[in-house]
């Protein structure tokens, strides 16, 4: 099982809450709170619901709102939006939610469509401030309401959407459509929160012009783990099966971690049985099942050295499965009234989820989240990490372990196998660019004397690049402050042959395709505003890869010999291995200037290739070879436009041209993109003789 990445944090030690009970993230949205439009952007467990409690009180209080409409994907987030006791913590007011308005935890939800906007008028009509809904009950109240109303219903109410990703641009989407008449009226407000900005799809979350209306507040993954007390370190790590998934669970499954096991979507190439049969395969390989707590709904596994695990079982959608659920989210408390940690934490050892327990399930005592086959959904990727990185007592590290099938020569398309392997990658690539700093890159010239690297009152890292395009224009400046979450995703997901393949040179990956990622995203952009945010995204995708690189001691050719020690002699201090992000980077940028040149000369899709490539034996790594060489990709104009430096500079080394039959893949590369122009400007030569 290899470790794709792995991040230590909390350099800084942990980060308290404030006089008011208010977490760094929390305090910062807080402060945001008389806007009428609020748009938050936090990892998983960061908060977010708290969050809105304070924000939702003031509102109430100081700013004219009579309503609270709290809307969630599905009926187990509800539970985090509950009645909470916020003035033992300084807080001037609790968030009080009466139960019958809490419709996800009622059971109301699961009545039908028209019972569930009857109980929704009855709230409105009602004197009570806060309601809590599915996404789903919301916009079939809403659009009942408005038939019977008008949507001035919702003046003066606040439109909280949970997990905000679900809502897009489009016009067949019902929530996006409901949430621009709420907009364009403006009489309500709204706050809006999601953990994962990208919908993973083509569709925008928001339209430029509607989403300038919102006051946007983003709390990265990195400073929500800096500043975690308990919590120092997240893996994330893949591991290969051959023929059933089931034969590897005994590899890649520590029954003494607290673990959610997510198990293939049905219908996909890993699922084998019925899924019950698959989650008895599952308890076989724990050990032997022995039979059910009669209080909790959970299974009891005894292992063969006797100890008997809980394990609760999501994947069977019968009657029970409510009782699980309740049993999962009920807390444990001591006589105090608080969590009783030893005992909350031992109530339950494994989760089996099928398309459950992902975005807003807490469970703060997982410490492996393993995704069981490919997902080619990045958000959902993002989602399940998120299960594992709550901060709890006791808790040093975190891990996601993605099991995939191995491509091999038994696999009936080789190809398609090498891509899925890469989809993984590209998976683990993004988790890298989520959990890292909010970078924001500047110009630094000769002479400068600012601190190369320096974090501003947002939380935003501001480093300098020598030799960097500065965006040029108010709307390229706009792109790089606030799409490239989106860019890097799509990025991401561009990781195929083109980018990986031995014979494939840094700036193909670096200029070419991100150059091409750029232009798709955004029309009529000019050239100059096209380089600018493709230095930014270069940079963004880069930078990680370089300090880490660093610290390993690895150095890079044209340092030297001296660099290299340097480089080695760092690595072996006091910190050893496990330097935090924020050192690594600072560490790295003290030792090197930081230049645009550099950046490009690294391609980061290959680097996480390479890593990856060390869990192959021999005859694996052939066969992603050989396969890679099938697809071969013919020269174009743009990367033989590319190339051409390289080749001028390969002429200059060597004394010679690239030779087209050389054992090193990337000269023979470089020798068909020499052929290529060659046989352009012939065929000019001809076209102008004719």
């Amino acid at each position: 099982m290899v470790d794709l990445i792995r991040m230590t944090y909390g350099s800084g030690g942990g980060s308290g809450s404030n006089s008011l009970g208010m977490r760094p993230m929390q305090a910062r949205v807080y402060e945001a709170r008389a806007a009428q439009f609020i748009l938050l952007k936090a990892p998983p467990a960061a908060g977010k619901s708290r969050a809105l409690m304070f924000v939702a009180l003031d509102k109430l209080e100081n700013q004219g709102i009579r309503k609270v409409i709290v809307a969630v994907p599905e009926t187990s987030i509800g539970g985090s939006f509950k009645t909470t006791d916020l003035t033992s913590y300084g807080f001037h007011r609790d968030w009080k939610v009466d139960e019958r308005w809490n419709l996800c935890l009622t059971g109301e939800e699961n009545k039908a469509n028209a019972q569930k906007v009857k109980t929704f008028e009855a709230f409105m009509d009602s004197g009570d401030e806060v309601i809590v809904c599915t996404h789903a009950t919301f916009r079939f109240a809403f659009e009942e309401i408005v038939k019977k109303r008008g949507v001035e219903a919702f003046d003066d109410c606040l439109i909280a959407i949970d997990e905000f990703h679900h809502v897009a641009a489009s016009d067949d989407n019902r929530l996006g459509e409901i949430l621009r008449r709420l907009l364009n009226r403006e009489q309500a407000h709204v706050m809006a929160m999601t953990g994962s900005y990208f919908r993973g799809d083509s569709v925008p979350v928001l339209r430029p012009e509607d989403e300038a209306k919102f006051r946007s507040i983003t709390y990265s993954y990195y400073e929500q783990l800096e500043g975690y007390e308990h919590l120092k370190s997240l893996g994330i790590s893949y591991a290969f099966y051959r023929g059933r998934y089931i034969s590897a669970i005994k590899d890649v499954l520590d029954t003494d971690l607290k673990t959610i096991v997510h198990i293939p979507h049905r219908g996909s190439a890993e699922a084998f049985d019925n899924k019950h049969n698959e989650v008895g395969l599952i308890y076989d390989a724990i050990g032997e099942h022995i039979g059910q707590d009669p209080e909790t709904g959970f299974d009891l596994v005894k292992r063969p050295d006797g100890r008997v695990l809980k394990i609760a079982d999501l994947v069977d959608d019968g009657p029970e499965r409510d009782g699980v659920k309740s049993s999962l989210q009920k807390e444990i408390l001591g006589p105090d009234g608080k969590r009783d940690d030893a005992a909350d934490r031992a109530k339950v050892d494994i989760i089996v989820a099928l398309g459950m327990a992902k975005e807003g399930f807490d469970w703060v005592w997982c410490e492996h989240a393993l995704t069981i086959g490919y997902r080619n959904s990045l958000t959902e990727i993002v989602q399940i990490v998120g299960r594992a990185t709550r901060d709890a007592p006791g808790k040093r590290h975190a891990q996601f372990t993605n099991l995939v099938a191995e491509p091999g020569v038994e696999t009936t398309v080789v190809a398609d196998a090498v891509n899925d392997m890469l989809k993984a990658i590209s998976g683990a690539l993004l988790m890298e660019q989520v959990l890292a700093p909010n970078f924001r890159f500047y110009r630094r010239e000769d002479g400068d004397i600012r601190e190369p690297v320096h974090i501003d009152k947002e939380g935003r890292v501001n480093i300098g690049i020598g030799g960097l395009l500065e965006p040029p224009t108010p709307r390229a400046r706009a792109i790089v402050e606030d799409d490239m979450q989106d860019l890097v995703a799509k990025a991401c997901q561009a990781m195929d042959r083109r980018v990986v393949a031995d014979d494939v040179p840094p700036e193909v990956a670096t200029q070419m395709v991100l150059t091409e990622i750029v232009e798709s995203s955004y029309e009529d952009l000019t050239p100059e505003e096209t380089e600018a945010v493709r230095q930014d995204l270069a940079a963004r995708m880069n930078l990680i890869g370089l300090a880490k690189r660093h610290a390993e001691g690895s150095g890079f050719e044209e340092d030297g010999e001296e660099s290299k020690g340097k480089a080695k002699e760092d690595s072996a201090s006091e910190d050893g291995p496990n330097l935090s992000l924020m050192n690594m980077v600072k560490r790295f940028i003290n030792v090197r200037e930081l230049d645009i040149d550099l950046i490009d000369s690294i391609n980061p899709f290959r680097e996480g290739f390479d890593v990856a490539s060390r869990a192959f034996d021999t005859p694996l790594l052939k066969n992603i070879q050989n396969a890679m060489v099938a697809q071969r990709i013919q020269m174009t104009e743009k990367e033989a436009l590319v190339l051409w430096p390289r080749i001028q500079r390969f002429r200059r080394q060597e004394g010679r041209p690239p030779n087209p039959h050389s054992e090193d893949p990337l000269e023979k590369r470089l020798a068909e993109a020499l052929a290529y122009v060659r046989a352009k400007k012939a065929e000019a030569a001809r076209a102008a003789a004719e």
